[in-house]
C-alpha cells in the first residue's frame, strides 16, 4: 500500500508590512495537510508583533494560527527555521521541497533573490527553489516602486519566479480584513499549484 506524500511548501516572512497574509496563507497550507518550512526574518519578527501583536510572535505562532484559524490547521504540520541557519533542511535542492512563497517580500529581500546573495536562509531557499526549478511565489507589497525595485522584479521573473503583488479585488465584496487575506491567500496558494474556496471565482457577474 502506498504511503501519501505530504506536500512539503516553504514559507518565508520578511519585513514589507502585510503580516496577515504571510499568517493566512500558512493557515490555508497547514490546512491542507502540507508540511510547512517557515522562515521569519529579524524585520518578518517585528511585522508579526507590530501588526498582529505579541500573541502572533514567532515563539507562539503555532498557538497564534490555532486560536485563529481553528483546528483544521492541525491537517499539516509547521517547522520554524532561523534565519541564519543556511544549513537547514530548505537549503539544498536535495530536500524535497516542493515550492516557496515569499509573504510579504521586502524590497531588501527581492533585491537579494534577484542577484542570488543567498545571505540568509530565505533567500537562499528561494535560490534553491530556482534552480531546481520549482515554484517560487514572491510577495511584494511596495508603492510606489522605484526603478531598481522594477528591474529587479523583471530579473525574478526572467529566473522563473511568480511575482504576485499584494493587490487584493474586490468584486467579491470583501466586508473584513480576513475576506482580503483570505483573497490573497488563495491567490497564492492558486499559484502553487493548490485548489481552494478561499475566494469565489469570478463568474461574469458580481457576487451578490
Amino acid at each position: 500500500m502506498e504511503t501519501k506524500q505530504v506536500k512539503s511548501i516553504a514559507v518565508g516572512v520578511t519585513g514589507a508590512s502585510g503580516a496577515i497574509y504571510a499568517v493566512r496563507t500558512i493557515a490555508a497550507l497547514l490546512e491542507r495537510g502540507c508540511q510547512v518550512d517557515v522562515v521569519v526574518s529579524e524585520f518578518g519578527r517585528r511585522l508579526l508583533r507590530d501588526e498582529l501583536g505579541e500573541s502572533a510572535a514567532i515563539g507562539v505562532l503555532e498557538t497564534y494560527l490555532r486560536d485563529t484559524y481553528g483546528s483544521t490547521i492541525g491537517n499539516g504540520t509547521i517547522r520554524i527555521h532561523s534565519n541564519k541557519d543556511v544549513g537547514a533542511t530548505i537549503a539544498s535542492g536535495s530536500y524535497a521541497c516542493a515550492g516557496m512563497v515569499i509573504v510579504p517580500c521586502s524590497m531588501k529581500t527581492l533585491a537579494g533573490v534577484a542577484h542570488g546573495l543567498s545571505r540568509n536562509l530565505v533567500e537562499r531557499a528561494a535560490d534553491v527553489v530556482l534552480k531546481e526549478h520549482r515554484r517560487l511565489v514572491l510577495v511584494p507589497r511596495e508603492t510606489p516602486m522605484s526603478l531598481p525595485q522594477l528591474k529587479n522584479l523583471v530579473s525574478c521573473c526572467e529566473a522563473g519566479a511568480v511575482v504576485l503583488p499584494a493587490m487584493p479585488a474586490f468584486y467579491q465584496r470583501p466586508r473584513t480584513l480576513d475576506d482580503l487575506a483570505d483573497f490573497m491567500a488563495g491567490k497564492i496558494l492558486s499559484a502553487l499549484g493548490f485548489e481552494h474556496r478561499l475566494y469565489p471565482s469570478w463568474t461574469g457577474r458580481s457576487v451578490g
